[in-house]
C-alpha cells in the first residue's frame, strides 16, 4: 500500500528518483494532512514554510486519492513550472495514473475565427505590428494548444493580441464556423480526459462567479480544489465577485462593431453614426470623473460632479440605441448578438454602479494615466477611468459558491499565519463560521535553519519613513548595508514615488550597477539581475512575491518600511470601517494581520535552499517600538534580530569564511 511515509519518508521512491533528496519532516507532514482532507472530505488550511517542498506534498496525495483535483497557482509562471517541471516526476512516480491538463484563461488563447477575419480585413497599425501577426499566423498552423506563451518573444502588453484572443464576450460557442478546431473547445475535451488540471486562480475564480450565469462553468466538475499561493485569494476573488465598467470597454465595444460590420461586409451606415455618436458619449461621461491617478471613493464623485446624471442617461440611452440598430439588421450573423448582450450588460453594470444601493459593496473609482487607441480614428484616448463596486465582505459568497460546494478545498502557502494562528485567513474566506471537523489546519516548519543562516537588521535611529530626510537617511544607511554584502541584493517598497526617489539617490551612493523596476519587463529585469555581479534591484509590489533567486547572487534583501495598505483605499478603508462597525478594531484585526504577511513575503525571497545565507534589514524601527509589532516579530521565522552594524559583519564574515573553507 503507498502512503506518504512510503513516497516522503527517508528512504522513500522519491530518494530513489531525486539525487539532491533530503528527507522533510514538514513535507511528510503536510502530504498526511492533504491525503486525509481528500479521504474525509474536509477542509484544510496548512502554512508549509520556505523550503517544505509543498507542491510534491499536495500532488502526490491529488493523484492518488483518484478523484478529479484542480490545482490553482497564483500566477501563470508558477503554474508552467508546476505542469512541466513537477508533475512529470509525478508521472515516474505514479506511472499511468496522472492525467494532467493545463488551463489557462480564455485570453492565453488565440481566436481561430478572429485570426481569419483579421486576413481578410487586416486592422493593423503599424509595420511591427504587421510582423508580429505574420508571426502569430505562422505559429497558429503548428501549434496544438494556441497558448501564446508558445510564443517567448510576444509582448506582453500587445494590443494586437486583443483583438485576436479567444475571450468570452466574443465567443459565438457552437454556432462558430471554427467550434471543432477551436483551442478553448481542445482544452476542455482535454480537461475533461484528466484526474488533475492546473489552473491558475484568476480562471477559477472566474469560473466561481459565472457558474450560476447564462455563461455556465469554464471548469469541468472537481471533487478537490487546491489553493496554492492561497493568501492571494481575497484579493483575486474580490475582482471576480465585482462589477467594472470603464471607458476602455466601452472603446472596445465599439471597436469590435466597427470591425464585425467590416468583416460580414454589412453596410453600416446609420450604425457608423450611432457608434460616432456613443464614443463622444463615452467621452463626456469618462472625462468628468477623469482626474489624478489613485483610486477614490466613487459616491462623493456622483454626488459632486455637475451634470454627471444627464450624461450617464446619454450613455446609457447611446448603448440602448446601439442595441437597437444592431438588433434591426437583417441576416444578423451570431458575433452581433454577442455585441447586443455586451452592451446590455454594460447598461446594467452602469445603472447598478450609478445607484449604489448595495450595503455590501464599496463603490469606487480609479484613474491611471497613459493612453489607448481609440476605435477608428486612432487618436489616443484619454488615460484609464474605471468604475468599480467591490464586496466588503466576501466570506458569504466564498462558502456558497465554494466551501458549501467542493468536498475538499487544501488552502496553502508559506504566509497563511499570523502569530502562528489562522484566525485571519479564515475570518477573510468566510471559513470562521465551518463547523471544526470541516476545517482542520496545520503548521509544517520549513526544512531551512533561517536563525543560522539569516540575521534581520531593524534601524534604531532613523527617522520615520514620510519624513523630509528619510530617503537622505535611509539611502545612506542602505549604501552601508551593500558595502557589507557587495550589492547582490533587493531594495523593496511600498510604493514607486519612493522607489524612484530612492533609486535616484542610491546609483549615485554606491559602486554597485542599481537596476529600477519598470526599465525592462519582470522577467527581462529578473534575468538580469541574476546575470550582472553584484547588482541592486529597487522594486514594489510584484518583486514581494513569486520571485526565486537561489545563491550568492541575492544575498540581501532590504524592505524600506512595514507594507501597511494605503488607509485611505476605498477597499480597505470599506473593511476596515465595517469590523469598527461590529465593535471590533480594524487596524489590528485588519491592515496589520495583512501587512505582516505581506512582509513575511518580501523577506522570504532571500532564504530559497539549505545554502542560501544573508541580510535582512527592515527600515522601520515601528517593528520593535509599536505595540503591534510583536505581531510582526512573532510571524517571522526565527531570525537572529540586531541593530549593529558590526553584528552583520561579523555574522557575514563567518558565512564567507566557511564557504571559502568549503572551496579549499
Amino acid at each position: 500500500m503507498t502512503t506518504p511515509q512510503s513516497i516522503f519518508g527517508a528512504h522513500g521512491r522519491l530518494s530513489t528518483l531525486l539525487d539532491n533528496f533530503e528527507f522533510r519532516s514538514g513535507q511528510l507532514d503536510m502530504a498526511e494532512a492533504v491525503e486525509h482532507a481528500i479521504q474525509h472530505q474536509h477542509h484544510l488550511v496548512v502554512e508549509a514554510g520556505t523550503g517544505t517542498g509543498k507542491t510534491l506534498a499536495y500532488l502526490v496525495p491529488a493523484v492518488k486519492s483518484g478523484k478529479r483535483v484542480v490545482i490553482s497557482t497564483g500566477t501563470k509562471n508558477l503554474q508552467e513550472q508546476l505542469f512541466f517541471k513537477d508533475i512529470p516526476l509525478v508521472e515516474e512516480l505514479f506511472p499511468g495514473e496522472c492525467h494532467a491538463c493545463l488551463m489557462k484563461g480564455r485570453s492565453n488563447y488565440l481566436c481561430l475565427k478572429k485570426l481569419s477575419e483579421a486576413k481578410k480585413q487586416p486592422m493593423l497599425e503599424s509595420m511591427e505590428e504587421v510582423d508580429l501577426f505574420q508571426q502569430i499566423d505562422e505559429w497558429a498552423q503548428a501549434t496544438e494548444s494556441g497558448d501564446r506563451a508558445e510564443i517567448p518573444d510576444l509582448p506582453e502588453d500587445l494590443p494586437l493580441w486583443s483583438r485576436l484572443d479567444a475571450r468570452a464576450e466574443d465567443c459565438l460557442g457552437k454556432k462558430c464556423s471554427d467550434y471543432e478546431r477551436c483551442f478553448i473547445v481542445r482544452m476542455r475535451a482535454r480537461a475533461e480526459q484528466s484526474n488533475i488540471i492546473i489552473a491558475n486562480h484568476h480562471l477559477v475564480f472566474a469560473d466561481l462567479a459565472v457558474r450560476e450565469s447564462d455563461f455556465g462553468s469554464v471548469l469541468p466538475e472537481y471533487e478537490v480544489l487546491i489553493l496554492d499561493e492561497a493568501h492571494t485569494i481575497e484579493n483575486i476573488a474580490t475582482q471576480y465577485f465585482g462589477i467594472q465598467i470603464s471607458n476602455y470597454r466601452l472603446e472596445e465595444l465599439v471597436r469590435d462593431t466597427y470591425a464585425a460590420l467590416r468583416a460580414h461586409e454589412i453596410s453600416s451606415g446609420s450604425i457608423d453614426a450611432v457608434l460616432n455618436d456613443l464614443s463622444a458619449r463615452s467621452l463626456a461621461f469618462f472625462g468628468l470623473l477623469a482626474g489624478k491617478e489613485g483610486r477614490f471613493n466613487l459616491i462623493p464623485r456622483l454626488e459632486q460632479t455637475e451634470h454627471l446624471g444627464s450624461h450617464a442617461d446619454r450613455l446609457a440611452s447611446g448603448l440602448e440605441k446601439l442595441e437597437g440598430q444592431l438588433g434591426e439588421l437583417p441576416n444578423r450573423p451570431e458575433i452581433i448578438f454577442a455585441l447586443i448582450r455586451r452592451s446590455k450588460e454594460m447598461r446594467q453594470e452602469l445603472d447598478f454602479l450609478l445607484r449604489h444601493d448595495s450595503r455590501n459593496h464599496v463603490y469606487w473609482l480609479e484613474c491611471r494615466g497613459g493612453t489607448r487607441r481609440a476605435h477608428a480614428s486612432h487618436k489616443p484616448s484619454r488615460g484609464g477611468v474605471f468604475l468599480q463596486a467591490s464586496p466588503i465582505h466576501l466570506g458569504g459568497l466564498l462558502r456558497e459558491r465554494l466551501f458549501d460546494h467542493v468536498p475538499t478545498v487544501v488552502l496553502t502557502s508559506a504566509t497563511l499565519s499570523v502569530s502562528g494562528k489562522f484566525e485571519f485567513i479564515r475570518s477573510r474566506l468566510g471559513l470562521e463560521e465551518s463547523p471544526v471537523e470541516r476545517v482542520r489546519e496545520a503548521l509544517c516548519p520549513s526544512h531551512f535553519d533561517h536563525r543560522r543562516q539569516a540575521i534581520l537588521f531593524v534601524p534604531t535611529h532613523l527617522p520615520p519613513p514620510g519624513s523630509a530626510d528619510y530617503t537622505t537617511a535611509s539611502v545612506s544607511l542602505v549604501a552601508q548595508l551593500l558595502e557589507l554584502t557587495q550589492g547582490r541584493a533587493f531594495f523593496l517598497f511600498t510604493s514607486i514615488e519612493q522607489m524612484q526617489r530612492s533609486f535616484r539617490v542610491l546609483k549615485k551612493s554606491i559602486p554597485y550597477p542599481v537596476l529600477m523596476q519598470g526599465q525592462l519587463s519582470r522577467t527581462a529585469l529578473l534575468n538580469k539581475f541574476r546575470k550582472t555581479p553584484h547588482a541592486v534591484l529597487c522594486a514594489t509590489a510584484s518583486f514581494w512575491h513569486g520571485v526565486d533567486v537561489v545563491g550568492e547572487q541575492l544575498s540581501c534583501v532590504i524592505i524600506d518600511k512595514l507594507p501597511f495598505a494605503v488607509p485611505d483605499d476605498p477597499i480597505v478603508r470599506a473593511r476596515t470601517e465595517a469590523l469598527e462597525a461590529a465593535g471590533r478594531n480594524g487596524f489590528l484585526e485588519y491592515q496589520v494581520p495583512e501587512a505582516v504577511i505581506q512582509l513575511k513575503q518580501g523577506l522570504g525571497r532571500l532564504i530559497r535552499s539549505t545554502r542560501d545565507y544573508g541580510l535582512l534589514a527592515v527600515l522601520d524601527d515601528r517593528v520593535i517600538r509599536k505595540s503591534y509589532g510583536q505581531m510582526f516579530l512573532a510571524s517571522l521565522p526565527d531570525y537572529r534580530l540586531t541593530h549593529s552594524l558590526d553584528e552583520i559583519r561579523q555574522f557575514l564574515e563567518s558565512f564567507a569564511a566557511a564557504r571559502q573553507s568549503r572551496r579549499k
